[in-house]
């Protein structure tokens, strides 16, 4: 792909500054729509394992592509679905560390990781170690924690995009795997008409959206699984 990996555009200031607010959610959507072909559309369903910024990759226009499925697993609905730990540090859902046994829900929390990044810029470790003591991101702003190389959207429309793409992330970041969303779910908001933002983007905490408080018009509520 010519513009290379997700990881690459995001660690160079000039190309992330390209990869403006429009376009990084529109690679957020991408993402979400290949994953939920892959565990939906697939036959048996087949779970990628190692979602990352550096296997998303690029093309000219700036449009996202899953790649590497070096570690892709195809699930036997008629087996237990053991597996080693395989995977990117920092991306890998925390259930396999004991477990051992690979879900859709891995690629589920790998996404929700991405979509965090992408929104950040960097790897959002920092935040995914806050998720285990939900009441610390009450003081935690959207907007102080969005990439600073981007100045904040202007758009109503683009800043609503913005708070579905933190909600969703953050719903996908949950420690239980059975409240995490489907991809198949997760793809379907983003099909839906586009949201505009109620409230200014500098009054939504991290807390608000962990809560499902999206303050966008027809709001997203985390389901239930």
């Amino acid at each position: 792909m010519e513009r290379g990996s997700l990881l690459w555009v995001l660690s160079d200031d000039v190309e992330a500054v390209e990869l403006d607010w429009k376009r990084r959610v529109n690679v957020v959507k991408s993402a979400a729509h290949a994953l939920s072909y892959l565990h939906y559309e697939c036959t048996p369903m087949i779970v990628h394992r190692d979602i990352s910024s550096s296997n998303i990759l690029l093309n000219s226009d700036l449009e996202a592509f899953v790649s590497d499925f070096g570690t892709a697993r195809i699930l036997d609905p008629n087996s237990s679905n053991h597996t080693r730990l395989v995977g990117t540090y920092g991306y890998v859902a925390p259930e396999l560390a004991y477990t051992m046994v690979v879900t859709e829900k891995c690629d589920v929390y790998s996404f929700g990781v991405l979509a965090l990044e992408i929104l950040v810029g960097k790897h959002p470790g920092e935040l995914l170690s806050l998720l285990s003591s939900p009441l610390s991101l009450q003081n935690i702003m959207l907007i102080d924690v969005l990439d600073p190389r981007l100045s904040p959207p202007t758009s109503q429309m683009v800043a609503g995009s913005i708070v579905l793409v933190g909600a969703i992330a953050l719903a996908c970041l949950n420690a239980d795997p059975k409240l995490r969303p489907t991809m198949k779910q997760v793809s379907h908001v983003f099909l839906s008409s586009q949201r505009s933002l109620r409230n200014p983007l500098c009054t939504i905490s991290l807390l608000q959206l962990v809560n499902g408080e999206m303050h966008v018009e027809g709001s997203y509520q985390a389901p239930h699984c």
